[in-house]
């Protein structure tokens, strides 16, 4: 048997098919190949080409004088066509855009927000070994995460720093698609985010409503009408959560440890950074110091240990029971101690400074009472729209971080055109999809009536089309949405109903109802500077809308 080789346009790695071969068998009695040019100067005579061959064509092959020759593969062998990744701002060798987003003076929402109108709405930036794939319109985001959810549902690597405290990815928030992340999702959904389990937590939130309205008396009376709202709004979130007070300052900490640093982009530079990784480590000792007791003792509850007085007048429900003897699917054992401070620190910090963030935009205008003198009742909430309207405009205009949770793909796809690889990091910019023209009227204007009956209108889950997505939107949408809506509106029903709000400046022309308000750059961000609003007690009439 003869063999014959030629090129051919379909193309293998590793292998003579992949170098541009195939190779065809011939009968025994075939004529001999005779090339047209003498002998290469190597002592080999030069392989045949396709139209250096003279012999004819037998009758079961085709004539192979007549170029072109295609001989295609079987169709499930095809070879799809190569996409081309996002375009984007050119970047230096190894460290890609890095050092442009560092040597910009521009915070990175803002340096990403400048390179949308010339790149449009999906680009790339490469962060030293990282690749961010920046999508920042609401078709294509609907497509990723409504469309195509599944395949957008996972997570990226974590850097090592967050992979300490999310024990290896086992949280909600950090799990890779699949069996583990599903567990832990469905668990936190129907041990504490249903309705009936949320309905039996009213009382915890009115009675902490009260302790926050007593807090802002009492800070206000000592600060001649200067509080800090952040603040407060973060101990009443977290009251509500936990009945922990003196985990606050911890669960803020863990956040500022987890502050990307330069060996998060380069991990060959880690050794440099010994005092972080350290201080990281010193952190989750603290971190697990704290909360191990408080779920000992609630443990001992639960197995109905001898317990004291104070153990026997908690909750009669928390978050960490429906955790302490959880069956993960794929897993043999229950969490570990490790593991149940991973899951309880994500609940705290997830409802803790989303809502309270949000609290603290919402204090520059006011909104219509409903209930008169007595004080504003969770059962109320629905029975005023203008409220409503207020807490969904709220977060369009300010949701509480500038990009959804990082998401990556299960599998190659592909997205507006390009090519989406797995190990990519896949970011949603906000901003431009809740201020998008196309969808808003008068976008940059803050309008609660849009959302009243018979105006814009949305649907903040994203499944009906994305306009605004502040708690994400597809398979790993925020569980808490429902949740957090809530102790937005309650929260700030409560403080418009109790106190004028108005600017600690003088204000021209004497507006009311205004404050100053300074964001914190950054995802659910501790740092960065307080709104301080002045506020004056006993609001009695009607809210007025200016």
């Amino acid at each position: 048997m003869a063999l014959v080789s030629f090129p051919s346009p379909i193309r293998r790695r590793r292998s003579d098919e992949e170098r541009g071969l195939v190779y065809l068998s011939l009968p025994a009695d075939a004529p001999a190949l005779v090339p047209t040019h003498p002998p290469g100067g190597h002592g080999f005579p030069p392989r045949p080409s396709l139209f250096s061959l003279q012999l004819p064509a037998p009758p079961h092959l085709p004539d192979l004088r007549h170029p072109p020759l295609f001989l295609p593969l079987p169709e499930e062998e095809q070879i799809p066509r190569s996409l081309e990744a996002p375009s984007g701002s050119p970047g230096w060798p190894v460290v890609g855009n890095l050092f442009q987003v560092a040597l910009s003076g521009k915070f990175f929402m803002h340096y990403v927000r400048d390179l949308i109108p010339v790149y449009g709405p999906i680009f790339t930036l490469r962060m030293g070994s990282r690749t961010l794939i920046i999508v920042s319109s609401s078709e294509l985001a609907h497509q990723a995460l409504v469309q195509k959810g599944q395949v957008f549902a996972s997570r990226p690597a974590e850097n090592p720093t967050r992979a300490v405290f999310s024990c290896d990815k086992f949280t909600i928030n950090s799990a890779i698609y699949g069996p583990e992340w599903r567990s832990l999702r469905r668990n936190m959904v129907s041990g504490m985010l249903s309705p009936s389990r949320l309905r039996e937590f009213a009382g915890v939130r009115q009675d902490t409503m009260d302790r926050l309205v007593a807090r802002l008396h009492a800070e206000a009376d000592a600060s001649g009408g200067a509080v800090w709202v952040l603040r407060n709004a973060r101990f009443a979130v977290f009251c509500i959560l936990r009945h922990i007070i003196n985990v606050d300052q911890v669960m803020k900490q863990v956040l500022i440890v987890l502050n990307p640093r330069m060996d998060d982009f380069f991990p060959l530079l880690a050794p440099f950074f010994p005092r972080q990784r350290r201080e990281a480590m010193q952190m989750r000792q603290i971190q697990i110091g704290t909360l191990v007791p408080l779920i000992d003792r609630r443990r001992a509850v639960l197995r109905g240990h001898q317990v004291g007085a104070a153990e026997k007048a908690t909750a009669p429900f928390s978050y960490l029971d429906t955790l302490v003897d959880l069956k993960v699917e794929g897993r043999a054992s229950s969490p570990t101690d490790p593991e149940l401070v991973s899951l309880c620190s994500e609940f705290i910090n997830g409802g803790t400074d989303t809502t309270a963030t949000a609290i603290e935009w919402g204090l520059y205008d006011e909104i219509a009472a409903h209930c008169g003198r007595r004080k504003v009742e969770e059962t109320d909430l629905d029975k005023i729209p203008y409220l409503q309207a207020f807490v969904k405009e709220l977060l369009r205009k300010h949701p509480p971080t500038y990009f959804s949770l990082t998401h990556a793909v299960v599998e190659p796809t592909t997205l507006g055109g390009y090519d989406i690889p797995p190990g990519v990091n896949v970011d949603f910019y906000l901003p431009t999809i809740s201020e998008d023209p196309r969808s808003w009227r008068n976008p940059r204007a803050f309008e609660p009536e849009r959302f009243l009956s018979g105006g814009e209108g949305a649907d903040m889950t994203g499944v009906r089309g994305v306009k605004m997505i502040p708690f994400g939107a597809g398979r790993r949408i925020c569980p808490g949405l429902g949740m957090g809506v809530t102790h937005i509106a309650l929260m700030l029903a409560r403080m418009v109903q109790e106190f004028e709000w108005t600017r600690t400046r003088s204000i021209p022309g004497g507006a009311r109802r205004e404050v100053r308000v300074h964001r914190c750059h950054g995802s659910d961000s501790p740092g960065g500077r307080p709104a301080e609003e002045s506020a004056a007690g006993g609001q009695t009439g009607p809210a007025r809308r200016e």
